[in-house]
């Protein structure tokens, strides 16, 4: 079958991806400047189906602050309408989301196999781990930490020397199945590290006197659920009781200020915090396996996109964490690194004052149980391509994204606790 969609090249490729058509359909980008236009938003929501990209739900909206909405094609022109009519500033960042689809697919490597700087569906990334534990086996081990809602497998990669009472790295991709980018890092980062040692004296001296843990993909349903049915899919895919609503918003499901606050109690919400804390067959495995080993991880790093955007706790509350010095030291720092590359721009800062409150965070949840260096990125872009990031700047994100994370893992060595 893969060999087959290679052959008739990318644009078919999405066509064979995606059941759900988005052609025609828009991403606006308003920036309301006053608690009206807020309102004007908060009804527009109520009166149409809004897909919010950034933030992540409308009660999360402020004055002066950008949002990105996704609107269904025959409801685009009215939707342009009311903005008018409001006399809200706004922009189409995507005229036409199926032809950003399309164009996502827009890699050299049209491989069949494993690429790096493509993105690769479930099983070819599965298959993948498989391969890089095999051919590493003084480097690379791959353990399942438990399965997901849909019974499948949760491969986790311990990366690393072997030696005695060595801490740990924690970091994981895949949080939000619609944010591809994500996994395609985790795999560049083990890419890098298996290819580098030896070579590279940071790495090889990281990977010397640390263990690194790689969760590639967390929401691995979900993530399966954009190749085949839905490409704008966020969250797992479980069964909601007493709702005809699927899924929970896996990074709304730790228990960190529950469902305080940026989450909702809603099954139709994307960011439904879920029945419980650890809800998810997901979290809970991600959250068991931390706790088994809290005496040698000693920083929590996940990846997520779009904004670019390096936070650390709290997001959950606007208390700052009492570490805030230094991980704002930290953050900035690796920052300036990961510009020093392409001259991409990050924003940094804890979560809540930076971006938007939101309850229930794996970072929050992890930090709160003792890992000092718990971080979330927020990889590219700001929205030009959003959750739609074209494959040929997989390799750049990644390069920029990995000076950052070797920076962190590397303060973090010269900082145990």
């Amino acid at each position: 079958m893969w060999a087959l969609l290679v052959l008739v090249g990318a644009a078919s490729v999405s066509a064979h991806l995606q059941n759900l058509s988005f052609d025609g359909q828009k991403v606006f980008r308003v920036i309301p400047q006053t608690d009206e236009q807020v309102e004007i938003l908060n009804f527009l929501a109520s009166i149409k189906e809004v897909d919010f990209w950034q933030p992540d739900s409308i009660t999360l909206v402020r004055p002066k602050m950008q949002v990105d909405f996704r609107i269904e094609a025959e409801k685009s022109f009215d939707v342009e309408d009311f903005l008018k009519e409001s006399g809200m500033e706004y922009q189409v960042l995507i005229d036409n989301l199926q032809a950003a689809m399309d164009a996502q697919f827009d890699s050299k490597a049209r491989t069949a196999s494993h690429s790096y700087e493509k993105y690769n569906n479930w099983d070819t990334i599965a298959a993948w781990t498989a391969d890089i534990a095999a051919q590493n086996p003084d480097l690379v081990s791959r353990s399942v930490i438990g399965e997901t809602y849909e019974g499948r497998p949760m491969y986790l990669l311990k990366m690393g020397k072997s030696g005695p009472s060595k801490k740990a790295i924690f970091m994981d991709c895949g949080f939000h199945a619609r944010e591809w980018i994500s996994p395609a890092f985790c795999q560049w980062f083990v890419k890098e590290a298996v290819e580098t040692y030896g070579k590279d004296t940071v790495m090889t001296t990281l990977l010397d006197n640390l263990d690194f843990y790689v969760l590639p993909v967390v929401n691995i349903d979900g993530y399966i659920y954009t190749w085949t049915n839905n490409r704008m899919w966020r969250k797992t895919r479980s069964k909601n009781a007493n709702s005809i609503c699927f899924g929970t918003d896996p990074n709304r499901n730790f228990d960190a200020g529950w469902c305080t606050v940026g989450a909702s109690k809603s099954p139709c919400a994307d960011t439904y915090c879920g029945s419980a804390p650890e809800s998810e067959k997901e979290t809970k495995a991600l959250a068991d396996f931390i706790r088994e080993h809290l005496s040698t991880i000693k920083a929590y790093l996940t990846i997520h996109s779009y904004s670019q955007l390096l936070l650390f706790p709290y997001s959950y509350t606007y208390k700052l964490p009492r570490d805030y010095q230094e991980l704002n030291s930290i953050a900035s720092a690796a920052s300036k690194e990961l510009a020093s590359l392409h001259n991409t721009k990050y924003t940094y800062g804890p979560g809540a004052k930076t971006i938007y409150p939101a309850a229930g965070g794996s970072d929050d949840w992890a930090y709160d149980q003792g890992i000092k260096y718990a971080f979330t990125f927020e990889l590219r872009d700001t929205g030009r391509y959003g959750f739609l990031l074209p494959e040929s700047q997989i390799k750049p994100t990644c390069e920029e994204t990995l000076l950052a994370v070797k920076y962190i893992a590397n303060y973090v060595l010269e900082h145990l606790y």
